[in-house]
């Protein structure tokens, strides 16, 4: 069988790539509005959404996935600007939130769809640092407005969970549930 990705994210695309040897990417546009309330529900109706959207060809299993930030209810996706971006990283500033991905993984005979969830703590954010951090960072194609593994990293007190979860793949889960649909990694 045959792993494609359904993901045009470079984090996604590398995180994959430390479990499985080869796959292809394919990506089919997909409405992001969804009605599911909570983070957990959205994120995998998002990711089956996406594996959804793709053709599948003969032998394939298609992986769609989908990051969301959530502090409390508010659901903290892409930034629209840099006044999005700011507000979100207020909101974060000094708090714990969750980072959920959702997961959905498609072949002709099955499909399976999981969530992971990982806690992130924050740094109290001056005003001074939260506009350095926007002029130096690339945020606007970020859950939550920010990037654990770039310049987002200087925020992060603790986490407890995965921690490639944080960065949109919840390494360990796919590489089990890849192995479930009797696909070996590397």
């Amino acid at each position: 069988m045959k792993i494609v990705l359904c993901s045009a994210s470079p984090r996604r695309k590398e995180l994959l790539r430390r479990i499985v040897s080869e796959f292809t990417v394919r990506t089919a546009q997909t409405d992001e509005n969804i009605q599911e309330a909570d983070c957990e529900q959205r994120v995998q109706a998002l990711a089956l959404r996406k594996a959804r959207a793709v053709v599948m060809q003969a032998g394939e299993v298609l992986l769609g996935a989908d990051t969301l930030v959530c502090l409390g209810t508010e659901i903290l996706g892409k930034p629209c600007d840099r006044a999005d971006a700011a507000r979100m990283l207020r909101l974060l500033s000094g708090q714990v939130h969750q980072v959920y991905t959702g997961v959905a993984l498609r072949s002709a005979e099955r499909e399976a769809v999981f969530c992971e969830q990982t806690d992130v703590q924050f740094a109290p954010i001056s005003e001074e640092e939260l506009q350095r951090y926007l002029d130096e960072a690339a945020f606007l194609d970020k859950a939550g407005a920010y990037a654990i593994q770039e310049e987002g990293a200087r925020f992060v007190t603790r986490i407890e969970g995965c921690p490639s979860n944080v960065v949109g793949l919840p390494v360990q889960r796919v590489y089990a549930a890849l192995k479930e649909f009797g696909l070996s990694g590397k």
